[in-house]
């Protein structure tokens, strides 16, 4: 019965949870936002609400935790009167590790990754990995894929439908922990799950 109870609970606050995403993200459309399909806004992203019309997300793209994205700058306007303002053009399928800071008037081409806690003040060029502060390029997206297929090859493997929370048992959870004990691994499968069993509640319709 108590598991019943807290299932019941789980799912009513993921409904309410989707509910007010889903409202969040058709008032940012309404006051101009290009905002593109399949997107990963989570609600602690904060969007620079009063200039959003400035800013531009392409399909596909996912945010971390925390991000901040901004299209205007008041800092100067008690010297000189004038706050700067710029568009932000984010490209289809960019990702941004939590704590990522993105100025106005930059460019981030497509299928670019950003590391956690960068501030991208610079266009960052399609296909590239970038990370720090101020962002500077580490390498292409096709060397990053290539070291981690890599170390697939030996590390520890996790398939998101045994392993992920929503079907993590004790034994998985104990047997998880002792494995990655000695390295980390990867979760495989979950980019499977959401685009063919729709698990993707929370991107962006």
């Amino acid at each position: 019965m108590k598991q019943f109870i807290s299932n019941q609970l789980a799912g009513l606050y993921t409904w309410y949870h989707h509910r007010r995403l889903l409202k969040r993200w058709a008032y940012y459309r309404s006051r101009g936002m290009k905002l593109g399909k399949g997107v990963n806004l989570p609600w602690s992203t904060s969007i620079d609400t009063s200039h959003c019309f400035l800013i531009s997300i392409g399909d596909n793209c996912g945010f971390g935790e925390n991000c901040t994205v901004l299209a205007h700058d008041a800092m100067p306007n008690e010297y000189i009167d004038a706050s700067v303002i710029g568009k932000v053009k984010i490209r289809e399928s960019c990702h941004f590790g939590m704590g990522t800071v993105i100025l106005p008037g930059v460019e981030i081409g497509p299928r670019s990754i950003v590391g956690s806690g960068s501030v991208v003040n610079r266009n960052i060029p399609p296909e590239t990995v970038a990370a720090g502060n101020p962002v500077k390029v580490i390498c292409t997206l096709q060397e990053y894929i290539e070291k981690h297929r890599e170390k697939m090859k030996t590390a520890p493997l996790f398939e998101f439908k045994k392993y992920d929370e929503n079907y993590l048992t004790p034994e998985r959870l104990n047997e998880m922990l002792d494995r990655l004990d000695r390295s980390t691994g990867y979760m495989v499968g979950g980019y499977t799950a959401m685009v063919e069993d729709g698990e993707c509640l929370f991107r962006t319709p």
